[in-house]
């Protein structure tokens, strides 16, 4: 049990030491502030990726939809519906 707490510490104060070693630089903290916010924009979903008009109108651009339509199939429509509104 001590020596996993002292692994542990020796680990943290591993990685704050690089940490700071890296912040201390300005170029190199712009560099992984710039990489961070890079990450965030691609982690965060935006609107204009989602299928939203295809699911309201299943004919223009995927006929196999289309024939899931004409067979009964109204989850892209309803789930159209529901977002619009």
């Amino acid at each position: 049990m001590r020596k996993r707490s002292i692994v542990g510490m020796i680990g943290a104060a591993g990685v704050a030491t690089s940490i700071s070693l890296v912040l201390m630089d300005k170029s190199k903290r712009q560099s992984l502030m710039n990489k961070w916010n890079d990450w965030k924009n691609a982690m965060q979903m935006n609107d204009s990726h989602l299928p939203i008009e295809e699911a309201g109108d299943p004919g223009k651009d995927n006929l196999e939809n289309a024939d899931m339509v004409a067979e009964g199939s109204q989850f892209g429509v309803h789930y159209y519906n529901k977002v619009r509104q």
